[in-house]
């Protein structure tokens, strides 16, 4: 399900939705703040992280120990949690042209919510898979392991998020 209507980017990257603009060396991407040297805490605020594929691996590594050390939450939740930041993540560092992107997760009562955020107001696309496919999985396994999921266009880009229903009522 996505959140919003329209357009979205296929396997070439194409999309009837506005391009992304890359930004000129030195400079920021609107609306998202130069990457800190320390990318912080997704659960406090928002974490800047460069668009590198190291940065799937740095997400990972701070949603599992915010989810495990901080929440407490189960290991098979926290292991799909992170399966999902991972490939939303990637989606955005492969897909958007951002100089930085952003990683936030929320925790209220029975759920947690996590977000990347990215300059770029192409839609991502939940594409038929197939058994034998090697990439486009990503937002298959969204759909799959997520209770909800969708997309919000902002001024400059787009918020994709999903949530995961915690025991916790």
């Amino acid at each position: 399900m996505a959140g919003v209507d329209g357009a979205c980017t296929g396997p070439t990257g194409s999309s009837s939705a506005p391009a992304p603009v890359p930004a000129a060396a030195g400079t920021a991407d609107p609306g998202l703040p130069a990457a800190p040297d320390e990318p912080g805490d997704p659960a406090t605020g928002e974490v800047r992280l460069p668009n590198r594929p190291e940065s799937a691996r740095t997400a990972r590594r701070l949603a599992r120990s915010v989810l495990l050390a901080r929440w407490g939450l189960p290991v098979p939740l926290a292991e799909d949690t992170v399966l999902l930041v991972s490939e939303l993540v990637g989606n955005a560092v492969r897909h958007t042209g951002a100089q930085t992107l952003g990683l936030r997760m929320r925790r209220q009562r029975g759920r947690i919510r996590v977000e990347v955020r990215d300059p770029s107001r192409g839609l991502p696309c939940l594409l038929p898979v197939r058994e034998l496919d090697i990439s486009g999985r990503g937002l298959f396994l969204v759909e799959r392991l997520s209770d909800r999921w969708g997309v919000n266009l902002l001024p400059y880009g787009k918020t994709t998020w999903f949530e995961m229903r915690t025991e916790e009522h």
